[in-house]
Formats: C-alpha cells, sequence, structure tokens
C-alpha cells in the first residue's frame, strides 16, 4: 500500500484497472460511509449469522471471510453522504466509557475502510480476505442484518472464557 493512498484514492473505474493491471498483487480498500458500510463480527458468530440469515430467507449481500477470524457483512450505508452534517461515525461502535473498540461487532462506516477480496493481510504468513459471497449479491440495509448479527455475537460472547470482553453489547 503506497503511504499516499488517501491523496491517490479515486473512484475512476480507467484508474482502478490500470492498478489492477500493472500491481496484480496490490491490495485494494475501499472507505465505507458514502456507499456502502460493513458490519465486522467474529468468524463464529458470522457463519451461524450467514447461516440463520439465508435460511430465513433474509437478502443478504457481499460478505467475506477474513483470516483473522472475522467476517465482513457489506451493507448499504446507513449515514446520509448527501447531508455532510449528518452521519453516523465508527467511534460510535465502541465501549463508550472507556472508547476501546469492542471484539464483537463493528459497524464500518463513515472514517473508516475494509480490504477489499481477495486481499492479503499485513505480514508474511500468508493470510487472507476472500470473499464467502461476492460483490454480485446486492447490497442491503444492514438493519434487516443487524438483529441476527447482534444476537450471534451474544451467543458467541458466552462461548468464550472471559465473555465479558468478548462482546458488547451482550444479552446479560
Amino acid at each position: 500500500m503506497s503511504f499516499a493512498w488517501q491523496t491517490q484514492s479515486t473512484t475512476d473505474h480507467g484508474q482502478i484497472e490500470r492498478w489492477a493491471r500493472h500491481q496484480p498483487q496490490a491490495n485494494f480498500i475501499t472507505a465505507t460511509g458514502m456507499v456502502h458500510d460493513v458490519l465486522d463480527v467474529p468468524l463464529a458468530a458470522g457463519r451461524q449469522a450467514l447461516t440463520r440469515l439465508l435460511d430465513a430467507g433474509i437478502e443478504v449481500g457481499p460478505v467475506a471471510e477474513s483470516d483473522d477470524d472475522r467476517m465482513l457483512f457489506f451493507t448499504l450505508t446507513r449515514g446520509t453522504p448527501e447531508d455532510e452534517d449528518e452521519w453516523w461515525p465508527c467511534e460510535l461502535d465502541c465501549h463508550p466509557e472507556t472508547m476501546d473498540e469492542h471484539p464483537g461487532l463493528r459497524w464500518h462506516c463513515r472514517g473508516s475502510y475494509v480490504l477489499v477480496p481477495p486481499a492479503r493481510l499485513p505480514g508474511d504468513d500468508g493470510r487472507s480476505v476472500r470473499w464467502v459471497r461476492g460483490p454480485e449479491h446486492p447490497l442491503t440495509d444492514p438493519l434487516s442484518l443487524l438483529e441476527v448479527l447482534t444476537d450471534s455475537c451474544a451467543r458467541y460472547a458466552e462461548e468464550q472464557p472471559d465473555h465479558t470482553s468478548a462482546a458488547w453489547p451482550s444479552r446479560h
């Protein structure tokens, strides 16, 4: 990744194709909060939630799985990009007392970004991010997934040895 990635970023399709052609091993990131958000959950909770959502006939958009034990659900944005004064910042997805990020559900929205699969995670250990459901699936409203995802995260937290820090909020 270029150290100047924020100034080099673009939505120009031709430039993105040139980069992909000239640097086929490069990772790409996508900024969240303008067109799409990403609901990021522990892998075990995400797999359980994805099965429940699909079995219930709920529309699910693109989903990625990461070797750092996370599952990413790509959704429509919850923010209102046309009104710059009203948007949902990622900082709301943390413990309100300490502002520490919680390891349960993370809502990547305005001010955040995620790797676009297929991608390699930092380091030399071969970990990656890959599609489970590809980008051909249309983005859905995040609120249609939220109840099942938070329920799965709460169940996941209960199964962890230190469930008080495994996810927030929990059902206790």
